[in-house]
């Protein structure tokens, strides 16, 4: 399973002929989710399923061989995204109100199509809860993620944690001295119906750990 970025020319049979592109190399598409429209381009998510043997350069190729047609991204990832999968997660968060905000970052990878997630007190900063492929962040690690008390998106360079490539982050602060921070490695970057989802699913989860704290 893959997903893939696809940015296109907002036209009637734009869409369509992507589909058809795809098929031909033998993807079956699984979901799609319109990003943002900007300028008369569609910015659109594929979660495509590929069959054995072909390999995601070649569902890549045949997109850039359109006119107007650009593929910003293509990575593997699980199955099963989109409303579904926030509904599935505000769910998960009212089951185990006190961990709320660790159902999130559990989550992040599917709901948000990153890499990796954590959720941290800004008073360290420390690392209070983190998904599995999240990085051990050091003093100028943590730096380069700041400021904590707005939501941002930070490009962050190849060794900013050790031995790590290019990442692209996204800070969410979820209490005065708690955040989430999501990140992708080599993006792409997040727009704007990405963040709005991430703030207020990561403010529903404040909410709810705090009504259970009380």
């Amino acid at each position: 399973m893959f997903l893939m970025r696809i940015t296109l020319p907002d036209r009637p049979g734009a869409l369509g002929g992507v589909a058809t592109a795809l098929a031909t190399v033998g993807a079956d598409i699984q979901w799609m989710e319109i990003i943002s429209r900007v300028d008369g381009r569609v910015t659109d998510d594929f979660m495509i399923e590929l069959p054995d043997g072909v390999m995601p350069d070649e569902a890549v190729s045949v997109c850039h061989a359109m006119d107007g047609v650009d593929v910003l991204w293509c990575s593997r990832y699980p199955a099963g995204s989109g409303l579904a999968m926030d509904l599935e997660l505000l769910e998960a968060m009212l089951e185990h109100g006190d961990q709320a905000l660790h159902r999130i970052v559990e989550s992040a990878a599917e709901v948000f199509h990153v890499h990796w997630a954590l959720l941290a007190d800004t008073k360290g900063p420390a690392t209070l809860y983190a998904s599995d492929m999240a990085p051990e962040l050091d003093d100028t690690s943590w730096e380069q993620l700041a400021p904590f008390d707005r939501m941002h998106v930070v490009d962050l360079p190849a060794g900013w944690v050790p031995d790590w490539i290019e990442t692209v982050a996204a800070v969410i602060p979820v209490a005065h001295d708690q955040v989430v921070v999501v990140g992708r490695h080599g993006g792409p970057t997040f727009e704007s119906s990405e963040l709005a989802r991430l703030r207020y699913l990561a403010s529903l989860g404040a909410m709810q750990s705090r009504r259970n704290s009380q």
